[in-house]
């Protein structure tokens, strides 16, 4: 099961995950400033989901934001609490989030779905949907490239994703998209943005 995989592989690693990539300060400048643009555009209850070790939950808690955090991986919920005692974390998984209907204003998924295989991506974009209002905001961070192919992530089995894919797949998902946003830096793999918002 893709959760487990995904669990095991960051359970393993979450100290040293957390001191390589757990502080919003080892956030690229560019990404800080997109997040926190997004973010005013919200005004009601927003899910980090995927928070990881609770850095991007921090940071729209300190700008005002109403965000809750969750994420697969005990080791960093339990981290994310110790460091971000202000902010509510859960262990839980994307597939089943425990909210109801429309009862969410924004999601951030920010590189959280990148372990999905490509089969079951359109669940949890399908659920993500569901826990949020219309014209809920939802923006999402990847890896830009060919459809679906798979590659060597540090942790485990990651994908790339075209823009043309993941539109597509968000717009059965009863999304529309807002706007796009692409990088490529020295050194790192193509970054790519996408805002959305439900029907």
């Amino acid at each position: 099961m893709t959760d487990f995989r995904v669990q095991q592989a960051y359970s393993e690693r979450a100290g040293e995950y957390t001191s390589a990539l757990g502080a919003i300060d080892q956030m690229h400048a560019l990404d800080r400033h997109r997040i926190g643009r997004w973010a005013k555009l919200i005004s009601g209850r927003v899910l980090d989901a995927g928070c990881g070790p609770g850095h991007w939950a921090d940071f729209l808690h300190r700008r005002g934001v109403n965000v809750s955090g969750i994420d697969l991986v005990a080791e960093f919920i339990d981290g994310a609490r110790r460091r971000f005692p202000e902010v509510t974390f859960q262990v839980s998984s994307l597939r089943r989030i425990d909210v109801a209907d429309g009862s969410l204003d924004g999601v951030l998924a920010w590189y959280s779905l990148i372990h999905v295989p490509p089969a079951e991506l359109p669940v949890i974009l399908s659920e993500l949907s569901r826990a949020l209002a219309p014209q809920g905001q939802l923006l999402i961070g990847f890896f830009e490239g060919d459809h679906a192919e798979s590659f060597d992530h540090g942790i485990t089995t990651a994908y790339y994703w075209s823009i043309e894919q993941i539109t597509s797949l968000l717009l059965a998902a009863g999304f529309d998209v807002i706007d796009i946003e692409t990088r490529q830096g020295s050194g790192s793999r193509p970054h790519a943005a996408i805002s959305a918002t439900t029907r």
